[in-house]
């Protein structure tokens, strides 16, 4: 999965959500001409949006393959500033082409929401362009040597001889493309942007795991140099061809793919002995305003560090207090503090630590998933069409992986949606927060909403495929506690994990701010997710090390479920019996991913009109 900066918004938004938010991609470089047609206002401004998308999604081949096209099927995508600086003129150019081309009093409540929504996106895409270099490439949960191989695995489909030339020819771009990870990497250490000193060794490991193994050395096989192998010997052709292809490959491998690699190895050596801080952005030039700016970006509101931070120490006393309910019910006289070390240590509440153990895990995870879709027409008039699988992370990428987090199907069914969880160390993975997980990266979380928004009819691309971190994983957050409501967590142990992984987003609130906005130390924060958690010790560094080096994307999850919760007891109160639970999901969800105050706004219009069936 990507592990750049992530913005909130997403032009297009392939890649993956990691307990977190959608990916940003490049925009296209030239407009889109559209001609005026007899068909209406409204099916003219459809026309234009599917050309602005289509124009956009050509200067990423990686992107259209995520969506499952061939285009550019042999190209990687150019990371250069240059590259970045003619994404952003097109949006711009793009949006002054919306505004003069079109009269919004002619369109329909719909298509008025559309250019709202682009004009938004180009505003939002504006502020992150602007402080664009002040992310960190490599962070504590991913970097772009791990995501390229993961992309080529998930992603590059080879049903002929030409796709798997066009294969080895990506390898064969990785040179280049590497290249310019390791020149952007150059440029924001001369900047003084470098990563804390944590990420380095990690970073490290993992981008020479990616060219470690045969054919690089006499080790096991590559995951690369095996998926290549797996998919030619599925071709239909002859067993020459089939060499051949294999030849290129290892060469190809082992030239300009590891000469890429070995470039930024080079560079990251280079930027670790410039970093002397494990501190948040607070330390970096104009530190500060960069962090105000990731907190609009991440919440889509104008809530202020302070703000935010006082929300989270009151739903972690709040939820805190609900767990003293439970702890009192199975009968611990200890302390909370004390019954979170219990629970974390108690061999009861985990998996084995072998393979087996994992696949136990796998089970109760894919177990949960299948409950909530027997049940989910019970809670919603309309699910996705496509199929969910769960897995284990790769090897190769667990030390930089998130704990658990969720990839988009392809548009054309050729790629499920895919929960990922992280296996690396099954000591650190509590039983009781299995089916809170699953609820929230596989069904009715990611899954329902990212998938469903992509399946829908007579709405822009960008909207189908664009998002907003904080409305994604509120909805997140919030399908986990509507698991409650739907029956789960029935053992008042696993209710006990629903209300730890919701302590751990409120715990978020506190320590994102706590970092950045109050300069606390990464030991500080760690102290404060120990006495206020019931995350593993593994776990507590892995997540205050990523809300270090992704400012802001935490503060997204409950910022975004208090505001729909919000809203549905809003609708409650207002429709009394009319209220139909199906009826508010479709409202939620049948936008696709908006800012929340867009969102409060489609609740609101669905309230004047009376309920039932919203008209979307």
């Amino acid at each position: 999965m990507r592990r750049i900066l992530i913005s909130s918004v997403a032009a297009l938004g392939f890649g993956g959500l990691a307990f977190g938010a959608l990916a940003p991609v490049a925009m296209a470089a030239e407009p889109p001409v559209v001609v005026a047609t007899a068909q209406g206002e409204d099916a003219r401004l459809a026309e234009w949006f599917e050309a602005a998308y289509q124009a956009r999604l050509a200067l990423s081949p990686m992107g259209m393959t995520s969506m499952g096209m061939k285009t550019d099927y042999d190209k990687l995508d150019d990371n250069s500033a240059a590259a970045q600086a003619r994404a952003m003129a097109m949006s711009e150019t793009q949006l002054a082409a919306l505004k003069s081309s079109f009269d919004t009093t002619k369109l329909s409540p719909q298509s008025q929401l559309s250019v709202r929504l682009f004009e938004y996106q180009v505003q939002q895409g504006r502020l992150s362009n602007q402080w664009r270099d002040w992310g960190f490439q490599f962070a504590a949960n991913g970097n772009p040597t791990t995501s390229l191989p993961v992309f080529l695995i998930n992603t590059h489909r080879v049903d002929s001889v030409a796709d798997a030339e066009a294969y080895v020819a990506r390898l064969v771009d990785t040179e280049r493309y590497m290249g310019q990870v390791a020149t952007t990497l150059r440029e924001r250490t001369a900047k003084g942007i470098v990563s804390p000193m944590f990420v380095f060794e990690p970073s490290f490991d993992n981008t020479r795991a990616v060219i470690a193994g045969a054919p690089f050395d006499t080790g096991a096989d590559n995951p690369v140099w095996a998926d290549i192998n797996k998919k030619v010997a599925a071709l239909d052709t002859d067993a020459a061809t089939k060499a051949r292809l294999l030849d290129e490959a290892r060469a190809a491998l082992t030239g300009p793919y590891k000469r890429g690699f070995d470039t930024v190895l080079t560079a990251l050596g280079e930027a670790q002995a410039k970093a002397d801080s494990n501190d948040g952005v607070w330390r970096l030039p104009d530190g500060e305003a960069y962090y105000n700016a990731r907190l609009q970006l991440s919440t889509t509101t104008d809530l202020t560090a302070d703000q935010i931070h006082n929300i989270g120490l009151a739903e972690v006393a709040r939820i805190q207090a609900d767990m003293e309910v439970i702890k009192q019910k199975v009968g611990f006289t200890g302390t909370l503090q004390e019954f979170f070390t219990f629970i974390k240590t108690d061999p009861q509440f985990q998996y084995p630590n072998t393979p087996q153990g994992k696949e136990a895990f796998l089970t109760d995870a894919r177990g949960y998933v299948a409950r909530v879709m027997d049940m989910a027409p019970q809670w919603f008039s309309t699910l996705p069409k496509a199929a969910l699988e769960v897995r284990a992370v790769e090897p190769f990428r667990e030390a930089t992986a998130s704990v658990a987090f969720y990839n988009r199907p392809a548009p054309d069914g050729s790629r499920p949606g895919i929960y990922y969880m992280n296996l690396s160390d099954m000591t650190q993975v509590l039983k009781p927060q299995v089916e809170g997980i699953s609820l929230h990266e596989g069904a009715p979380g990611h899954h329902f909403q990212i998938a469903y928004a992509q399946e829908m009819e007579g709405v822009p691309s960008f909207r189908r495929f664009g998002g907003y971190g904080v409305y994604s994983e509120g909805w997140g957050l919030y399908s986990e506690q509507l698991g409650k409501e739907m029956g789960f967590y029935q053992d008042p142990y696993s209710d006990f994990g629903r209300l730890s992984t919701e302590l751990w987003r409120a715990v978020r609130l506190v320590l994102d701010t706590g970092l950045h906005a109050k300069q606390w130390s990464r030991e500080q924060a760690m102290d404060y997710f120990r006495h206020n958690s019931l995350l593993s010790e593994r776990d507590i560094q892995k997540e205050t090390e990523r809300y270090i080096t992704n400012p802001g994307q935490a503060t997204s999850y409950k910022i975004g479920e208090l505001k729909i919760f919000e809203l549905r007891r809003k609708a409650q109160s207002a429709l009394g019996d009319r209220f139909d639970i199906r009826d508010f999901h479709t409202v939620v969800l049948g936008s696709g991913a908006v800012p929340l105050q867009v969102l409060e706004e489609q609740v609101d219009a669905w309230i004047a009109q009376g309920g039932g069936a919203p008209n979307l």
